[in-house]
């Protein structure tokens, strides 16, 4: 996730409600049997499922909502925006 998160920085994810993620968040989600950070690039409500990439335009595919389990809110305790807002509880 360079530059957006890098390696040893600090981040807050809390539970995310996976209907409400949107492009641009950073989601904690599970790739290939390991839990990864990610940028959701695409969202696909119908079939509910987001669009993983890289930020450098590298897209690695698709993934459930049930494989999404938190959202990224802070990364060095700068909140990422309307982060917050996609939570499942209180933060």
């Amino acid at each position: 996730m360079v530059p957006l998160i890098r390696s040893r920085q600090q981040v807050v994810v809390a539970p995310v409600d996976p209907a409400r993620v949107e492009v641009g968040d950073i989601v904690l989600a599970r790739v290939g049997g390991t839990v990864y950070l990610h940028l959701v690039s695409a969202v696909d409500r119908a079939r509910k499922r987001v669009q993983i990439s890289n930020n450098r335009g590298r897209v690695n595919g698709w993934t459930g909502h049930d494989r999404v389990f938190g959202i990224c809110l802070a990364v060095e305790g700068v909140a990422r925006s309307g982060a917050e807002g996609r939570t499942l509880g209180p933060t």
